[in-house]
């Protein structure tokens, strides 16, 4: 304990570490949102296109087993950007979070019953119109679960992009290994777990705002 309140004691390490915080924040919660986006859009074909369900659910349980350290390291070969640049770790993890998410979005749309859309078809709602208004709202529930495992699992993943130097609380671990000095572990340690929660405690309160009628019911 005295070796962590001798290094948070320091005004330069405490200033790092908030930088290291935002830059984690920003890394992991860029693609989040990114990703929901994209895999709503591919979750609904699979929805709508029963003929590529199989497939697209299929290729995006491949993606997500690529090693992500090898993913940090080919997509500057492949797009042209800096080794360093953190748009690398945006864009893999973009990747990553869509491929989990994909199978949930399918999931939470088939769970929602077949009246409840044929009273919206018979009402005259259009489909785009009975998928933002019905559909999607519906399947809320089940989608905030996949997204609540996205976002721990962003939070995870950014650690390993300091590997290449990436940013983010990472830096802290490979900065105590480096120096074989346990404080700085130790801190990036809590902060992600901390930070994680924080994250999964907001995703729950939305997801509670966007479903009011989940708690109809509850004494």
């Amino acid at each position: 304990m005295g070796d962590i309140a001798k290094y948070l004691g320091d005004a330069g390490t405490r200033a790092a570490l908030w930088s290291a915080l935002l830059d984690h924040v920003y890394l992991s919660l860029l693609p989040l949102v990114i990703s929901v986006v994209l895999a709503i859009g591919l979750g609904l074909v699979c929805h709508r296109y029963r003929r590529v369900n199989g497939f697209l659910v299929g290729l995006s349980n491949a993606i997500y087993t690529v090693p992500s350290l090898a993913l940090f390291a080919i997509i500057p070969a492949v797009i042209g950007t800096q080794v360093l640049d953190p748009l690398n770790v945006v864009i893999a993890l973009t990747i990553y979070t869509t491929a989990l998410l994909v199978r949930p979005v399918v999931e939470a749309l088939n769970a929602v019953p077949a009246h409840v859309t044929a009273a919206a078809t018979a009402m005259g709602f259009r489909p785009w119109r009975r998928f933002l208004t019905v559909e999607l709202p519906l399947s809320v529930p089940v989608l905030a679960a996949g997204v609540r495992v996205g976002s721990v699992s962003n939070i995870s993943l950014v650690s390993v992009g300091a590997l290449i130097g990436s940013g983010g609380l990472g830096t802290l671990f490979t900065d105590g290994f480096r120096q074989r000095y346990l404080a700085p572990i130790i801190v990036g340690i809590v902060l992600t777990l901390v930070l994680a929660l924080v994250v999964d405690l907001v995703l729950l309160a939305l997801r509670n705002a966007l479903t009011p009628w989940t708690r109809a019911g509850r004494p």
